[in-house]
């Protein structure tokens, strides 16, 4: 902890030049995970666009995390998953397919309706869609959205007495005109936001073996150090090892 807390100070500037280049962003998809800080409930937030990864700890899972981060920037698009507080952020949003596509089929297999299984179904198209959509032409695109946006009209309007049917029917509803921004977007917005899941593996990881941080600069310092190194990584492919030691020895 004394080697951090020392070592602290050398990864401001880099810290500090991740934060610009993520408040120059196009597209920025953010995840935040549950840690303890001082004993407290508190959240490890992760920020990722195609040249930053910036971390932050912070004592609330609330929106005035992403607001203050971004200082006012308002990228054409935000990444997340469906809580409010990572709503609102961009121009547009791209809700994560995966999360719906996770309660689908948690649905499929308590209820005997058909209808979780036609949206089960439909998120495969619309994630084997992402995955052509640098391969095929604006056309193509475009009559393929049609086609799920009439498809998913029908799987809404379908009447259902299945509890279980019909609040997955709401929380798709909800969430309807942020499920298929990817295709605004070819190749520049991923509707999984997998990026932010693998940044925060490493915080998951922390919490299980440590049960969190008995102090508030310590989450802080592994914070910046995981932005360091995580935005090294994403521009050169650089080994961790590597960059905390041109860091600390510049």
């Amino acid at each position: 902890m004394n080697m951090l807390k020392r070592s602290q100070d050398a990864f401001a500037p880099q810290r500090d030049e991740a934060i610009i280049a993520l408040r120059h962003a196009d597209v920025v998809a953010s995840d935040k995970t549950g840690v303890r800080i001082e004993g407290c409930n508190a959240y490890s937030w992760v920020f990722v666009s195609d040249d930053a990864v910036v971390h932050r700890a912070a004592m609330t899972r609330g929106a005035i995390v992403a607001k203050d981060l971004m200082a006012g920037h308002r990228p054409k698009v935000w990444c997340s998953d469906r809580y409010s507080a990572q709503q609102g952020h961009g121009r547009s949003h791209q809700t994560r397919l995966a999360h719906l596509a996770r309660d689908a089929a948690y649905a499929v297999k308590a209820s005997d309706d058909f209808l979780p299984v036609r949206l089960k179904l439909w998120l495969k198209q619309a994630f084997a869609l992402s995955h052509q959509i640098t391969e095929v032409a604006a056309s193509t695109i475009a009559a393929k959205r049609k086609t799920l946006e009439r498809s998913l009209t029908d799987i809404l309007t379908t009447p259902t007495a299945c509890d279980l049917s019909a609040a997955l029917q709401q929380k798709v509803a909800n969430a309807r005109d942020q499920l298929l921004t990817f295709t605004d977007h070819p190749g520049k917005v991923a509707p999984t936001n997998n990026a932010c899941e693998c940044a925060l593996r490493p915080a998951v990881i922390q919490r299980k073996f440590t049960n969190g941080y008995r102090s508030k600069w310590a989450a802080d310092g592994e914070a910046e150090i995981r932005t360091v190194v995580d935005t090294a990584k994403l521009a050169m492919k650089a080994n961790p090892f590597a960059t905390i030691l041109a860091t600390v020895s510049a």
